[in-house]
């Protein structure tokens, strides 16, 4: 039983910064593979980054990676999503997820991540 909670949502214009953060409970944290994916309205949703365990690699969707930089602080239970140069298609409810993942297996796919955080909402004006 793991909770994840996200904060740092907002309103911004496009050309802004915003760093979202996923807060998790337990104390297992370090063993998960923690991802970001985002639903905007009316779409399907999208994987949009990814990180391993301490000392693993990254991944990120195409369309964000120079912009968006995905980090974990293990000290703090706590992953961020830092992203610059936002863009009015980036506007989403942003998601959390912590799951184990083999380092065999894409981080890419939702069904591989057991915990879900509620959401938080990003909109970025024209």
């Amino acid at each position: 039983q793991v909770q994840l909670v996200e904060s740092g949502g907002g309103l911004v214009q496009a050309g802004a910064s915003l760093t979202l953060s996923c807060a998790a409970s337990g104390r297992t944290f370090s063993s998960f593979t923690m991802g970001w994916f985002r639903h905007p309205p009316g779409k399907d949703s999208e994987f949009v980054a990814a990180i391993r365990r301490s000392g693993g690699s990254t991944d990120y969707l195409d369309s964000v990676k120079g912009r968006f930089t995905i980090s974990r602080d293990n000290a703090k239970n706590t992953v961020y999503l830092q992203m610059n140069s936002l863009k009015p298609e980036d506007t989403a409810v942003y998601f959390c997820a912590a799951g184990v993942i083999p380092t065999t297996t894409p981080t890419t796919t939702p069904s591989r991540y057991a915990y879900w955080g509620q959401g938080t909402q990003v909109t970025v004006s024209s």
